[in-house]
């Protein structure tokens, strides 16, 4: 709407050629500023993520900061609820920003629009499959630590080229294959 009276302005008042620069700036100060940036991967793969409005990554990986969140159909609190969720420290994925709303992914796939308020930074991690095996070090002919179920959720410390996660539960530390977890990207490194 902001540009269409931009645009009727100009046709009536400006020269065509000045109209075309002047709708072009305009035009730029009313789009977002979406930019793209390449990620390396353990493997050599180059993964394409584009920066958000909040000059954070997207897609990236965060946690519930709260027991109780409400997921929303669209971003803002007069769309309906589609999801309560009761997992506190529950990793999800920001898929995509708006305003103070995300949109976040779970680890079944579903999509909704969850406040930032509700969110936090910190990494967790979330058992998926079955009973999952955490070992001392990272390789499974180490010394097992404890035996944790599916829905398990604990804190994310790092992962490693080999892939492997560092992974707390209840101040018990071990390393964990990704392929046992929510909450990474396949070939994702940081500590």
């Amino acid at each position: 709407m902001t540009l269409w009276l931009v645009l009727s302005f100009l046709k009536t008042r400006v020269h065509s050629t000045l109209s075309l620069v002047v709708i072009a700036s305009c035009f730029l100060l009313i789009t977002p500023h979406v930019k793209a940036q390449t990620v390396g991967t353990a493997t050599g793969d180059q993964v394409q993520r584009k920066i958000g409005p909040s000059g954070l990554p997207l897609p990236r990986f965060v946690s519930f900061r709260s027991g109780k969140v409400n997921m929303r159909a669209g971003p803002g609190s007069r769309y309906p609820i589609q999801w309560i969720y009761q997992r506190r420290r529950l990793p999800v994925e920001i898929i995509d920003e708006f305003d103070t709303w995300r949109q976040i992914r779970d680890w079944q796939g579903t999509t909704g629009w969850v406040h930032q308020s509700m969110l936090k930074g910190q990494r967790s991690m979330m058992i998926t499959g079955t009973v999952r095996t955490i070992y001392d070090d990272p390789e499974t002919t180490s010394r097992p630590v404890v035996q944790a179920e599916a829905g398990v959720i604990g804190e994310l410390e790092s992962c490693n080229i080999e892939d492997w996660c560092q992974v707390e539960i209840n101040d018990i530390s071990g390393w964990l294959q990704r392929s046992s977890l929510y909450g990474s990207y396949k070939g994702e490194v940081f500590d």
